[in-house]
């Protein structure tokens, strides 16, 4: 989306210098323009479409997590190692965070980490769901990662639910993620008028 509204602007700008001096070429700008505008107004739409859309489409998480897998082995050939210890019915709210966090990361470790190895596990305990996902990729620098929205996503998904999140990572050593879920929160969520 921000390449496509970049692109655009450039293209505006473009025309804007020379409507008055060369404008059968300022047109050919504008043409671009709208050309992008039109792929971005497409991507928004696909976007919130995909927001709206139910993301499990009606399956238990660990199938739903099984499709993710499945999807980022035929993306980068690497098969995700999973290690899914769940004994009871997750709360949706839960279960779609779960599913949002997991497909993020397999995003990121796709387009940026270089990994050979991909870890997720996910265990429901007593009092709470706890899921990791750990790559061997080349990692970054924490602190200089403010812009993503993606992991900022994650942080936000999870704090919302009462969870608790932690993002390690160091160059050259991959990335660690951890999400911690209440399950008290989410059963007094569920029972709630």
């Amino acid at each position: 989306m921000g390449h496509f509204l970049t692109g655009l602007n450039i293209q505006l700008e473009s025309a804007l210098k020379l409507w008055q001096t060369n404008p059968d070429r300022a047109q050919t700008f504008l043409s671009e323009a709208k050309r992008l505008g039109s792929k971005a107004l497409q991507e928004v739409r696909q976007s919130v479409a995909a927001l709206r859309s139910h993301p499990l489409q009606h399956q238990s998480l660990e199938v739903a997590i099984g499709s993710l897998v499945q999807e980022s082995h035929q993306a980068t050939g690497i098969l995700p190692i999973c290690d899914l210890r769940l004994s009871q019915s997750t709360p949706l709210d839960i279960s779609t965070a779960v599913y949002r966090l997991i497909q993020e990361a397999l995003t990121n470790i796709c387009k940026y980490a270089q990994a050979t190895q991909v870890k997720i596990q996910l265990e429901e305990t007593a009092t709470d769901l706890r899921l990791t996902i750990q790559d061997d990729g080349v990692g970054f620098k924490v602190e200089q990662n403010t812009t993503g929205f993606g992991l900022q996503g994650m942080r936000e998904r999870t704090l919302a639910l009462g969870g608790q999140f932690l993002m390690v990572s160091e160059l050259g050593k991959g990335c660690q993620i951890q999400a911690i879920f209440p399950l008290q929160a989410a059963a007094f969520r569920s029972s709630s008028p």
